[in-house]
């Protein structure tokens, strides 16, 4: 068995890094009881973009520059490519890059290996991205490790990951040997002194400043006491403030007058020289502010070497001390902590069991045994591992479905329609209401009424259908956009509102939940029909193409819309003519947004007139699409940060949901017209873009809010929920729920057909 290793390492002088260090000796440790592990290798985060900054050993045989997406892609492939059999991750949301470290999810999502994920840091109260990004790492790993019960509650809790996932084992700890002649001993400021120790990489949350506090109550019982801190300034702390914590401490010593009995050792020592300190220590503090560390390795290796804690209660010293390991007190209490310490040097025989008891438990947490306990993990997940995260799947999973929810759509409407734009999850009134979300809201809606007779939906109805009222001027065209005052802040809208109407209203029409409605729809449709004669650019064209379809599908011999159909298919097609040629079936010299309404509007066009070369153009130009955006198993549509020429770069991002409703409705479409199931499949796989399935493997629903999110960005996601955003994964939820039922009548009829045969 062989092993990855994906994680900081040293020389960076990083807790991570050295916990892994250790664990992976730890492991191969182990090779002589377990003989099936030959090999590992490290792939190493850094964070600089110097590649040749550290003299790595050489078993880091890839590195990843935190801030460079492509290298997260590059070390999936290198591993995949690799004769690893598992992976295993530490992960920390600072070493990764992007919001919250969401680089590391399209790694996670590509490997191909059994992975163990370690994670030193579960957030009570995370933020929504890290809260996603936590999930997410749970769904990609066999197995997550956590250090201590409360991270079990956690991931149980509030992520919802499931008991058998998860696997906790304690933080290791060196195997503790006492020095025959401890070499610190007698350095001057140890000498004869009672020492008060903290080590570990130095920031404000560190909570030094409680312990120099206390220094002068205690100092006035044992004037012999020295509180040594040990450690260097932690690197990211160093750039952006350098020493000024360090400073502080100092001078707050000073004006305390204890200024002799503090000492810095400004050094971030080797695991030897920690062991000699810790057993030089008498009394060892973790004084830290908050409660809110779900681990620590600097209080596990004082527990391992059978120091006597005394500790802030944070969640882990609240499990590591307890049981009489060592002494708690409170957050910020330098009184509290005075009392502790001098207490324990008032009574020896209780300082020495607690030093006895720490060392008795630390006996389970060396690295030794707890090598083995990863090891036969390692082992036990191999065995179980199926890659069968794609095998044997439907053409459509409901169960990787949200349940619909209308919810934050209705948030967003009020008495005059869908308000554009929201702040994160709540409704930005100041940026007012446009046709196109009211125009979409409409077809969402009775989409809902439909499939499910969702009365929410029904009741929305008519608040959707009367902005697309108010806002058609008198000669039949349409405003576009309008405050939250009402008032009109365009004279005529774009082309793309216009159409995107004319598409709401045909498909009015088409599903009109009673004959008020359709009349309503067809006085507002006729009004603006001359307009569509006038329409000059392609997406306008394009949607309106739709609209003409679905209202020739109710009247099919009314000429008049079959010919505005058939003179505004003529455009698109001159387009496609003009811009073809064998490495380019596209329309245009670039492909900028809304790219899938362009084939969808044929493929519409297509299933009324039945024009061949129609479809011909609509199946061509979508393939071409489709390789382009679909071929590597998931959807990555053309980003908005740029459009992607011929011969030029495909922009990743910004991706808008926008583009996926196009995809999903084209798909749906292309096998309406043709009958391959294969585009029901690639139709639920551009969908999954909503969950999770894109270029950072994060979703953009959320399930707390129902709302989607705004974009997919190179750092995470835009947070925001507005009516474009979310009526697109409505849309496009509803349509694989329509493409479903399709599937299952068409299983049915078969199943029939057979049995009468």
């Amino acid at each position: 068995m062989k092993i990855a290793y994906i994680s900081t390492h040293p020389p960076r002088k990083c807790g991570l890094a050295t916990f892994n260090e250790n664990l992976v000796q730890a492991v191969w440790s182990n090779v002589n009881q377990h003989n099936n592990l030959n090999d590992y290798y490290i792939v190493a985060m850094q964070d600089s973009e110097d590649v040749d900054e550290y003299d790595y050993p050489p078993e880091v045989k890839f590195i990843v520059r935190q801030e460079q997406q492509e290298d997260y892609i590059k070390a999936a492939q290198y591993i995949n490519n690799s004769d690893a059999d598992v992976c295993l991750l530490e992960h920390e949301f600072g070493i990764f890059g992007g919001q919250s470290g969401i680089y590391v999810l399209p790694l996670l999502h590509r490997l191909k290996k059994p992975l163990v994920c370690v994670m030193h840091t579960i957030l009570q109260h995370p933020n929504y991205i890290q809260k996603v990004i936590t999930k997410e790492i749970a769904k990609n790993c066999s197995k997550i490790v956590v250090m201590s019960k409360r991270a079990v509650e956690f991931l149980e809790n509030i992520y919802d990951v499931p008991r058998e996932k998860i696997e906790m084992i304690e933080h290791g700890v060196p195997d503790f040997e006492l020095p025959v002649a401890n070499p610190f001993s007698n350095i001057t400021a140890f000498k004869n002194k009672k020492i008060l120790l903290t080590f570990g990489l130095i920031s404000k949350n560190k909570g030094l400043e409680t312990v120099v506090r206390a220094l002068p109550e205690i100092v006035k019982h044992y004037p012999d006491v020295v509180y040594v801190v040990l450690g260097s300034t932690h690197p990211g702390v160093l750039k952006s403030s350098g020493e000024s914590y360090r400073n502080s401490i100092t001078l707050l010593a000073t004006q305390l007058k204890v200024e002799k009995h503090l000492a810095f050792i400004n050094d971030f020592v080797g695991e030897e020289d920690l062991i000699n300190y810790l057993y030089s220590a008498d009394v060892y503090i973790t004084p830290y502010l908050s409660e809110a560390q779900i681990t620590s390795g600097t209080l596990s290796y004082a527990v391992g070497c059978g120091a006597a804690v005394v500790s802030t209660p944070y969640w882990h010293a609240q499990e590591l001390l307890a049981e009489e390991r060592g002494v708690l007190f409170n957050f910020k209490d330098s009184a509290g902590l005075a009392e502790a310490v001098v207490e324990l040097f008032n009574n020896p025989q209780k300082l020495a069991g607690i030093k006895r008891t720490a060392f008795e438990y630390g006996l389970q947490l060396r690295w030794s045994k707890t090598g083995g306990k990863y090891l036969q993990l390692f082992e036990e997940m191999l065995a179980a591992y199926e890659d069968d995260r794609h095998e044997g799947e439907s053409l459509i999973n409901l169960e990787l479905m949200p349940r619909l929810s209308i919810t934050h759509a209705l948030r967003l409407t009020d008495d005059t329609g869908i308000v554009q734009h929201a702040k994160y999850g709540i409704p930005n009134l100041k940026e007012g209401y446009c046709l196109d979300d009211n125009a979409r809201a409409l077809i969402m809606a009775l989409m809902a009424y439909q499939q499910n007779k969702n009365s929410e939906a029904f009741k929305v109805l008519p608040i959707y259908l009367s902005y697309i009222h108010y806002m058609q001027r008198d000669d039949g065209n349409f405003h576009n956009f309008m405050s939250f005052k009402r008032e009109y802040l365009d004279d005529i809208g774009s082309e793309d509102s216009f159409g995107r109407t004319i598409w709401a209203l045909g498909f009015l029409i088409f599903n009109a939940p009673n004959n008020s409605y359709k009349e309503f729809g067809e006085e507002l449709f006729f009004k603006s029909l001359p307009h569509c004669k006038s329409l000059r650019w392609l997406r306008g064209q394009a949607n309106a193409i739709i609209g003409l379809c679905y209202y020739l599908k109710t009247n099919p011999y009314n000429e008049e819309v079959l010919g505005i159909l058939n003179n505004l298919c003529k455009p698109l097609l001159r387009a496609y003519e003009q811009h073809r040629d064998d490495d380019w079936h596209w329309f245009e010299e670039s492909l900028t947004y809304d790219n899938g309404i362009l084939p969808l509007a044929l493929l519409h066009a297509t299933e009324i007139t039945g024009d061949e070369y129609v479809k011909h153009v609509a199946l061509e130009s979508l393939a071409f699409l489709d390789e382009l955006t679909l071929s590597n198993g998931y959807l990555c549509p053309v980003g908005n940060d740029g459009w992607y020429y011929k011969g030029g770069q495909l922009p990743v991002f910004d991706q808008q949901a926008i583009e996926i409703m196009a995809m999903v409705l084209m798909y749906l479409q292309a096998y309406n017209v043709t009958h391959k199931s294969v585009y029901i499949h690639k139709m639920f796989t551009s969908y999954l873009w909503f969950l999770g399935e894109n270029s950072l493997r994060v979703p953009l629903y959320d399930p707390e809010t129902k709302g989607c999110c705004d974009g997919l960005q190179p750092n995470g996601i835009n947070r925001n929920q507005g009516a474009e955003s979310t009526l697109a994964y409505l849309v496009s939820h509803l349509t694989v729920l329509e493409a479903f039922e399709m599937e299952y009548q068409y299983k049915s009829s078969l199943e029939t057909r057979t049995e009468t045969v």
